[in-house]
């Protein structure tokens, strides 16, 4: 006969603990760390009159890891967002009153309940609702641009969005700018989502989940914080120089399944988020043109990133709504 012994209260608090740590600890993992250039291997991905460069490339690191910078994305081949603001496709709409939303396709992403999304992205977006792909950011660097996913879903529904902070120096997260060569640049999302009738369903705030995957330029590598679940890049310097080609990179594997609204995301941080003045959108058309949905009244879409809006490069986002 087998005796089972009972299961105290105290005993249950842990196992919870040590289950958690336990998730803590897997989550964490050292960052694989890459020094000096990518080597380039898509020259110009996307092509607009007065546009920064949008080249890919790899770069391995000391582990031995190749590494897609600044992303491994799916631009090439995935749907592009409608345009509500977009100089390369030569839609300028001076307000949402001027915008043509009611001519957007509207996606099948399960379900019948229809939903409208509003993104502001710095640089570059990947847009999911409850696992698959609605759209990616037609514009994957500049000039700046916003735009509008019209989707039917079922409820609750799980968004899960990737951000790119895009570069122009590969693997070293810096572009030029503030008057020198190698000046990490930053990014930022807002979002306001809205069902059919127009009531605003969620959007951009402190309760997302945030997780960085990759964090340059770094002078020293040391800077960064991975204890727990942490990785935050807070204490580590700006660097800006004219010769940034000595600067390292911290890299960390984009789970396959985070999209999933099933994927557990409870060790990510929370988003952090930063007014208009930081991220810098005040001579930015494709923001300012339309503050009834990036800064609507009683219902104000902040800028979401991690903790660092400078150095981390790739940033994964999450939130679930019923």
């Amino acid at each position: 006969m087998t005796h089972t012994l009972p299961v105290t209260l105290p005993d249950l608090r842990w196992i919870s603990a040590f289950v958690a740590l336990s998730a803590a600890a897997a989550h964490a993992q050292d960052p694989s760390i890459t020094t000096g250039p990518a080597d380039t291997t898509i020259p110009q991905l996307y092509d607009c009159a007065g546009g920064r460069p949008t080249a890919v490339g790899q770069i391995t690191s000391q582990d031995g890891t190749v590494w897609t910078v600044p992303a491994d994305t799916q631009f090439a081949d995935a749907p592009k967002a409608a345009d509500l603001y977009n100089e390369c496709n030569g839609v300028t709409p001076s307000s949402t009153a001027e915008a043509d939303i009611d001519s957007v396709p509207v996606i099948d992403a399960g379900g019948s309940e229809e939903f409208t999304a509003y993104l502001f992205g710095d640089n570059y977006f990947e847009l999911y609702a409850n696992g698959q792909l609605l759209a990616v950011d037609a514009v994957p660097f500049t000039p700046f641009n916003s735009s509008v996913v019209r989707f039917t879903v079922e409820r609750p529904v799980t968004l899960a969005v990737m951000m790119v902070d895009w570069e122009e120096n590969l693997g070293l997260g810096s572009e030029q700018g503030r008057g020198v060569s190698y000046s990490p640049g930053d990014g930022g999302l807002t979002m306001l989502v809205t069902d059919a009738a127009g009531e605003v369903v969620t959007l951009t705030d402190e309760t997302w989940r945030a997780e960085t995957f990759y964090t340059g330029p770094l002078a020293d590598a040391a800077c960064l914080d991975t204890d727990g679940p942490l990785r935050d890049s807070s204490a580590c310097e700006i660097p800006r120089s004219n010769d940034g080609s000595a600067y390292m990179a911290a890299h960390w594997p984009v789970p396959t399944d985070w999209v999933a609204p099933d994927f557990d995301d409870s060790a990510w941080p929370q988003a952090t988020t930063y007014d208009n003045d930081t991220v810098g959108v005040a001579n930015k058309p494709s923001f300012t043109n339309f503050p009834d949905l990036f800064d609507r009244a009683g219902a104000d879409a902040q800028f979401i990133w991690s903790s660092n809006l400078v150095l981390d490069n790739l940033v994964l986002l999450r939130r679930t709504f019923d």
